[in-house]
């Protein structure tokens, strides 16, 4: 019980396994092979992402913000001195809510690089995954079907995800119609939503492996909370950091692989067959 406390009842124990799955990669020089295609290509992809998202929006708000401010100066000089003051007021409210942009916009960056690098580095972060599931157990549990079929369920699952992000969005974009309540409620809906696809993310490639069905991914996702959501949480933080987000998307798939071997037991009892069995494996 006093252990469950101390590690928030798992939620701490999600939020270091991304630190976990650094240390196992980089004790095994072998993994490095698989990490340097999908950090070119999360490169190529996050410097397009910061061209065409970050700079132009934060353009658009210092022309938004300048003319805003211009404008209250000239009402301003009409005023009474006395409510120069307001100049400043408006002028630090500018800067708080640039920075609250700038870090949504990050989130967005990030969550982008997450999409798309995790698309194009697929096939690299598959053969990762495989390896620290590997290097973890001793054998490799996996359901094998052909090439068509493989590539069918890889693109239900992202309408799938699609499809929960709209159905789910919707109704908490309307709740934003509610003051302060509704609000409230839409900000920690939309953050679940968030943490929840990229939990899927960062567990596809080894829950793919046992061909579970889009709900059951989310059962496993929701079914390990706290564990999941310090998991989520810290990969959200992880994404968002500039330069940082170029090495995290394979480090939290290592991180993702290491929970599901974690919980298997528990979770998938005898579903998939080991196809490669031995303590000592070479990766």
């Amino acid at each position: 019980m006093s252990r469950s406390i101390l590690t928030g009842f798992g939620f701490f124990s999600g939020v270091f396994y991304p630190f976990l799955a650094l240390k196992i990669i980089w004790q095994n020089k072998t993994l490095w092979q698989y990490l340097i295609i999908p950090i070119l290509i999360n490169i190529l992809v996050g410097i397009i992402s910061y061209i065409l998202l970050l700079n132009p929006s934060l353009n658009f708000y210092d022309n938004f913000t300048n003319n805003l401010i211009l404008r209250v100066d000239q009402l301003i000089d009409s005023l009474p001195q006395w409510l120069e003051f307001l100049t400043y007021i408006i002028g630090a409210i500018a800067s708080f809510l640039k920075g609250i942009i700038i870090i949504i916009l990050l989130i967005l960056v990030g969550f982008v690089i997450l999409q798309f690098g995790g698309i194009l580095g697929s096939p690299f972060y598959g053969k990762l995954s495989e390896k620290i599931e590997i290097l973890k157990k001793g054998n490799l549990d996996l359901i094998e079907i052909n090439i068509v079929r493989e590539i069918f369920r890889a693109i239900l699952f992202e309408l799938k995800k699609l499809l929960f992000i709209i159905v789910f969005s919707i109704p908490l974009f309307l709740l934003n119609f509610i003051p302060a309540f509704g609000n409230l409620i839409s900000l920690i809906g939309g953050l679940s939503i968030t943490v929840t696809i990229i939990c899927l993310d960062f567990f596809d490639a080894t829950l793919e492996r046992k061909r579970l069905s889009f709900r059951e991914k989310l059962k496993f996702v929701w079914g390990g909370f706290p564990l999941t959501t310090g998991f989520g949480l810290i990969c959200l933080a992880l994404i968002s950091i500039p330069l940082v987000n170029l090495i995290a998307i394979p480090i939290c798939v290592s991180a993702g692989t290491l929970l599901i071997c974690d919980r298997r037991n528990r979770t998938f009892g005898d579903r998939t067959t080991p196809l490669h069995e031995g303590n000592n494996t070479t990766l």
